[in-house]
């Protein structure tokens, strides 16, 4: 299986999409400055996730939630998924 998540700082309440096939291991990563992107940012905090069957279809569907480049977008989908919060899928 393969994931779109998203992060939030729990600094700043900026958001971060990213795709991988292990949540957990992958939050562990941004929260140790891992990720050169992400890693000003810290802590994050894990408020999103959606699986898919393929790498590819996870990528597509990150890509579109990068292209809306909307917080309410976001928003919107983390509160349509506040129960998906509670586990944090890993292999």
């Amino acid at each position: 299986m393969f994931y779109v998540y998203i992060l939030r700082s729990r600094r700043t309440g900026r958001f971060y999409v990213g795709h991988t096939d292990d949540v957990a291991q992958r939050l562990v990563e941004h929260n140790l400055g891992l990720s050169k992107y992400t890693r000003r940012w810290r802590p994050w905090e894990l408020v999103y996730v959606e699986s898919f069957e393929t790498r590819s279809a996870a990528m597509k569907r990150e890509g579109q939630i990068k292209r809306r480049k909307s917080r309410k977008y976001i928003e919107r989908l983390i509160r349509g998924h506040a129960d998906q919060r509670e586990s944090v899928p890993s292999r």
